[in-house]
């Protein structure tokens, strides 16, 4: 279907032209209806389906078709990244239409501050806004919104697992109770139905298939111990140089400077981004990913939703997430409109439940990789039985099995659990490359 049987206002439909678009998306066809016809609307859709224009076309055809007063439309998002580049969309869509918006979030200089303040105080069309910062605008009383139509959460189970829900129904607490709610979610999880209850009225519901990555990712599973990752990442990326945009993934802050370090030294540079960093940091280190003057970088779930970066060619799950849905998220970084595009995932020994989950919720099991033999001794898929957690075992020392039929099931609770442990060959081999190392490292620093 395209923008224009959508019944779109003429200006809305030439910056859609302008901007390169002809055909909506599955989400865009059954939302833009829905919120044109002032529903409340709840929609389930992962980052890459449009959902951005799903609630923005409509929100700017109705600013377009009618007059109006002071701050419009509130949308409320999780991250900065996510507020910033919503707002960058909305002046592309509103180019030919004269309207404004602005940022409210965490972080910025004392320069955005005021024009914040300012914005709010004097009434903008459009607010972006993270919670925690607009509700400190709400209780220093530097907001007015007064005439406010449309209310947007975006990404609303991402600000439920951040522990935003009690801020935002604060700030609900403080808008006009007549005006027309629309919440964005990627999953349809028991607490999103909570908040949804409380927040919309009678809505009409999207659910556009979520459990999946898109058909044109290529996806691949390494089973892996810790210290192999990063050279195991060397090795792919030295497999694909035409790979020019390219994220790895990791669950924790602490490793995504350690592995951009790692790589660094192995001869690929890349930029790390998390929370740790300052905002202007931050969006530097996206402005130049996005313009391909960065070739890799390594973040957090911060991008793994929300933001939209075109054409990335590879993802590389250093760690698997905790939640299976957040698998489908991160490799839906690549592949997307119909592109191509790769997901590598690294699996080790103490990940393979989170790997089972995974493949139960898309369905069906991941391509298993051999680990290149220069890299050592790699651990060994071992299926669990149905409702065990499964687990690991090295080549080099499987389980032993105890054939004694009559041993009760007292006595084997008290066993202790063995650990799983490395070859003693790989652990000496090992052992005997670190103390090459660093001979060569002391060699090296008496050169210099």
């Amino acid at each position: 279907m395209t923008f224009k049987e959508l019944g779109l206002h003429d200006e809305v439909i030439n910056a859609i032209e302008y901007m390169g678009f002809e055909k909506a998306t599955p989400i865009q066809e059954q939302a833009i209806p829905e919120i044109i016809a002032g529903k409340d609307l709840i929609a389930c859709a992962q980052t890459g389906t449009g959902k951005t224009a799903a609630f923005m076309l409509p929100i700017l055809h109705k600013l377009a078709s009618k007059p109006h007063t002071g701050t419009n439309t509130l949308i409320i998002v999780p991250t900065r990244e996510l507020a910033v580049q919503i707002d960058q969309q909305i002046q592309g869509f509103a180019y030919f239409l004269g309207v404004h918006s602005c940022t409210v979030y965490g972080g910025g200089d004392g320069g955005g501050y005021e024009a914040e303040r300012k914005a709010l105080k004097e009434g903008v069309d459009i607010v972006v806004a993270t919670p925690g910062k607009l509700k400190s605008h709400i209780k220093m009383g530097l907001t007015n919104f007064d005439n406010l139509e449309h209310l947007i959460l975006d990404e609303a189970d991402r600000m439920m697992d951040m522990g935003f829900v009690d801020d935002i129904l604060w700030i609900i607490s403080k808008l006009p109770p007549k005006r027309q709610n629309l919440m964005f979610s990627a999953t349809m999880a028991p607490k999103i139905r909570d908040i949804m209850k409380k927040v919309l009225v009678n809505p009409f519901e999207i659910s556009i298939d979520i459990s999946k990555p898109a058909e044109g990712v290529t996806q691949e599973v390494y089973l892996t111990y810790p210290e192999q990752k990063v050279r195991l990442i060397s090795r792919i990326l030295k497999k694909h140089p035409d790979f020019s945009s390219i994220i790895i993934f990791s669950s924790t802050k602490k490793d995504v400077f350690q592995i951009a370090r790692g790589l660094d030294k192995r001869g690929f540079k890349a930029d790390g981004i998390s929370s740790d960093l300052e905002q202007k940091e931050r969006e530097l280190a996206l402005s130049k990913f996005r313009s391909r003057e960065t070739r890799i970088v390594v973040a957090t779930d911060v991008l793994s939703r929300g933001i939209d970066i075109k054409e990335i060619n590879l993802v590389i799950n250093y760690s698997i997430p905790s939640n299976a849905e957040d698998y489908v998220h991160r490799v839906g970084r690549t592949a997307r409109s119909d592109s191509k595009g790769m997901a590598i995932t690294l699996v080790e020994p103490r990940d393979m439940k989170n790997m089972n989950d995974i493949e139960e919720l898309i369905g069906y099991q991941i391509k298993r990789m051999p680990l290149p033999d220069e890299l050592g001794e790699a651990p060994v898929w071992s299926l669990p039985s149905r409702g065990k957690k499964g687990n690991f075992k090295n080549k080099n020392n499987k389980r032993s099995s105890n054939n004694n039929g009559n041993k009760n099931r007292s006595q084997e609770k008290r066993e202790p659990r063995k650990k799983l442990t490395r070859p003693a060959h790989v652990l000496e081999r090992d052992k005997l490359k670190a103390e090459e190392r660093r001979k060569e490292r002391e060699e090296n620093r008496k050169k210099d």
